[in-house]
């Protein structure tokens, strides 16, 4: 079957995270290998966050090689696309679904699912869920070759190799952030997190820590704990308080996180899009899980843990699983950072593995030969 368009709905749930892998994927099934991508999403405000030149305003519009469009209650009758994909199983439209029933030649329906290293994840990718006339296949991102794996921009790894080398470029970055370029002694910190009961005592170790400390807060929900734990103690631009000083970024689009990951030398990240940045980034991070009431995302969180740990050396091991369960169930972080600071040159060495080694799993270029493996399939049985 030869894709020529291809249909993305987004719900806007999680803040920026489902959103903000739609739009990566959109992206790249646009601008490296050449659909007519239409990506529908029921929040434009949110979508113009991470598109600033986005115009909330407007039903459709043309960002960076894909069609943006507003997805109504009342849906507009338009063509069905080739390639069919409900990011985390967002129901579709029933007038969209009646007119992929009809098509002449169905189009190739996925449902991306959630990320999760989990192990029955190998069990349930690609399997397919019969909708007559109408066939879904679930396709779940993940970190074996048995999974989707991950989305990575084929030239992503290059770009952040030539930032790390390229102290111009590094200069221009903290530039733009309304900065100089901090000092090599300096430990430099991203903190992109949900509300968490366990700031302040990450805030105070940091303060208290012998070593200056620059934290990097991009906006968002954890922006009023940042702001009470320093009270009136505004200075400038940023907060002071012992050896911490934190620093409010305004809310950056995707390309631009992206350079704060690497400019940083540990990167706090929260759900999925973000996490998965800071493991392209090949630096040591701390991971806050989009927390459910069931509490199943500790499983989920340890599944991780397991597999990440496997790069690295025995004593970074429980260094890392300590702060990230501590941040997690918003408990002592402060009391735990010590042993993960201690153990950075093993955690930075194991990051860069890991990154290396996932590199070779790209989650649209695999989408794209799943879906090819299924219109052949069908012209198969047809011809047959």
């Amino acid at each position: 079957m030869n894709f020529r368009t291809c249909d993305i709905f987004c719900n806007v749930i999680d803040n920026y995270g489902d959103i903000g892998v739609s739009w990566r994927l959109a992206r790249q099934l646009a601008n490296e290998f050449g659909l007519y991508v239409r990506l529908w999403v029921d929040d434009l405000a949110s979508f113009a966050k991470l598109c600033p030149e986005a115009d909330a305003g407007l039903d459709m519009q043309h960002r960076r090689g894909v069609e943006v469009r507003l997805w109504p209650q009342a849906f507009p009758d338009v063509q069905v696309a080739d390639l069919v994909i409900d990011a985390f199983g967002c129901a579709l439209p029933s007038s969209y679904l009646a007119a992929m029933a009809v098509r002449d030649e169905p189009p190739v329906w996925i449902n991306l699912e959630y990320l999760s290293a989990e192990d029955w994840v190998e069990g349930c990718h690609k399997l397919p869920s019969p909708k007559p006339p109408l066939t879904r296949y679930f396709f779940f991102p993940g970190f074996t070759k048995k999974t989707g794996g991950l989305l990575l921009e084929h030239d992503l790894l290059a770009r952040r190799d030539a930032f790390l080398s390229d102290k111009n470029q590094q200069q221009a970055f903290w530039q733009s952030m309304g900065m100089e370029m901090p000092s090599a002694d300096i430990l430099k910190i991203s903190l992109f997190a949900y509300e968490n009961g366990a700031l302040t005592g990450l805030f105070n170790a940091w303060a208290d820590s012998a070593q200056r400390v620059l934290c990097l807060v991009p906006e968002g929900r954890i922006l009023p704990q940042v702001r009470q734990y320093f009270g009136d103690e505004a200075a400038g631009q940023g907060y002071v308080r012992g050896n911490l000083e934190v620093r409010v970024l305004p809310f950056v689009e995707q390309e631009r996180y992206d350079e704060l990951l690497w400019a940083c030398d540990i990167n706090f990240v929260r759900g999925e899009d973000s996490c998965v940045r800071a493991q392209w980034a090949g630096r040591p991070f701390v991971w806050q899980i989009y927390p459910q009431h069931d509490a199943v995302h500790w499983e989920k969180l340890q599944a991780f843990l397991n597999r990440y740990g496997a790069t690295l050396g025995a004593e970074a091991v429980p260094a890392m699983q300590s702060l990230w369960q501590q941040w997690n169930d918003e408990g002592d972080a402060g009391q735990a950072w010590s042993a993960f600071a201690n153990q950075l040159g093993q955690l930075n060495l194991g990051a860069q593995v890991w990154a290396q080694q996932l590199s070779s799993n790209n989650l649209t270029l695999n989408l794209l030969d799943f879906s090819q493996e299924i219109g052949t399939m069908r012209a198969f049985k047809i011809d047959g």
